[in-house]
């Protein structure tokens, strides 16, 4: 018996690959606060450069890979910041794809999305139910040229990390299979539908071997769930990450870079080199690092009160906006007035361009803490205030006055905060 096979074939409409300029950006953060401090004025220089950028690189894709917020529930002015961000950037003439991260609600970010798709811009807050929705082409002249496959942060739920996992090992396992089986159907959708053309991944997530700041929110259990760049496969052309605020290279067979944040978040960041990463297919896929304008200085000073005073006065402004500074009293011996006396330090100090938005005190031979100075038979809700405040500086040698002059001062506090307590 003879059998005849007929096959059907789908044809997708695209030309032959030519160049294109792509820009690797993520983790704007916006509304973010460093010790209460806003750095909105950071944000809008940066797209002003960003515009200016584009406009000269005459840049095809804008890629924006997660935290696109600071916080799930952003204020009134963070949201209008971000749409004010989106309008300077459609006049350019450039495809905009967004993703979700950790930082962000995907309801709040997916609620406008047919607007912004209807003004040729993507943004994909969660994981939707059907992957295909994070399958978007980009076209020119009615022809495909690009694909970007546009995962975002992908939480438990979208994960299934849960189901059959019998102890916390069979999770994080469960949780990194997660990841690699979206990423391999992403790419297995984009085989299906656009053979030859190249494809972009995006991502949001934590993976093995990379440089982090302590801005950068635990994800996936604490980044246990490290995922190992090795299992994005081979074949996506570059694979566009978020998460990480530190630029770097993921060891992989093929091109995978965070490229971090654009303005330091935080001061562990403040000596980061802030890049945005520009890719020009001309060249292939490695993308070029481009240096970021440092708009605004932070700066960590530490040593004793001497050394402190003596940093602070040498302080020159070489930024646009107000440099911020953290400071980090460092001594051998524990003394309440040095801690006064970097109060007075810190309130006096008023020079032009600069602000000091945090301070601490460290001691090298620290006090014992309340619970560490009476017998373990003693409980210290059993005692008095004034006794453990008495059984602390008597860890220390004062003059008589200095004394006094403590104990009166702790005797005016103590009888505030009574008074407060029995008015409530």
């Amino acid at each position: 018996m003879t059998f005849t096979v007929i096959i059907f074939t789908f044809t997708v409409e695209f030309e032959a690959f030519t160049t294109m300029k792509i820009l690797h950006t993520a983790d704007w953060h916006i509304g973010k606060k460093l010790h209460k401090h806003e750095l909105s004025q950071d944000f809008d220089l940066f797209i002003d450069w960003l515009c200016d950028f584009i406009k000269q690189e005459n840049v095809d894709v804008l890629l924006i890979s997660g935290d696109i917020f600071d916080l799930a529930n952003p204020s009134s002015e963070a949201r209008k910041q971000y749409y004010k961000a989106l309008i300077k950037l459609k006049e350019l003439n450039c495809k905009i794809i967004a993703t979700g991260g950790n930082h962000d609600s995907p309801s709040m970010l997916d609620a406008p999305k047919d607007i912004l798709r209807a003004l040729d811009m993507d943004v994909i807050g969660g994981l939707p139910e059907n992957l295909q929705e994070c399958i978007i082409p980009v076209y020119e002249d009615g022809n495909i040229k690009l694909v970007i496959a546009a995962i975002p942060f992908l939480r438990d739920a979208d994960l299934r990390s849960g189901a059959g996992a019998s102890n916390h090992e069979d999770r994080i396992e469960a949780i990194r299979e997660g990841i690699k089986h979206i990423f391999h159907k992403a790419a297995d959708l984009c085989k299906e539908q656009f053979q030859d053309v190249p494809v972009i991944a995006m991502g949001h997530l934590y993976t093995a071997g990379i440089e982090s700041s302590d801005s950068e929110r635990d994800i996936q259990i604490g980044n246990l769930a490290a995922f190992q760049a090795s299992q994005f496969g081979e074949y996506f052309s570059y694979v566009a990450l978020g998460h990480i605020h530190k630029p770097q290279r993921v060891n992989a067979a093929i091109p995978v870079f965070y490229s971090g944040s654009p303005i330091p978040l935080s001061f562990s960041e403040r000596t980061d080199n802030k890049r945005i990463l520009l890719i020009d297919t001309t060249n292939g896929f490695e993308p070029e690092s481009i240096a970021l304008p440092n708009f605004r200085q932070l700066i960590k000073i530490s040593g004793d009160l001497t050394e402190l005073e003596l940093k602070l006065n040498a302080l020159e402004h070489h930024s646009n906006l107000k440099s911020l500074i953290e400071v980090d009293l460092i001594e051998e011996q524990y003394d309440a007035q040095k801690i006064y006396a970097l109060d007075s330090l810190v309130n006096d100090f008023d020079k032009e361009g600069f602000e000091i938005v945090k301070q601490r005190a460290q001691f090298k031979n620290r006090i014992q803490g309340a619970s560490e100075l009476y017998k373990n038979d003693q409980q210290l809700e059993d005692l008095k205030p004034k006794d453990v405040f008495m059984e602390l500086i008597s860890q220390h040698e004062y003059d008589e006055d200095a004394k006094i002059e403590i104990l009166a001062a702790f005797d005016e506090i103590l009888e505030e905060v009574q008074s407060e307590n029995s008015g409530n």
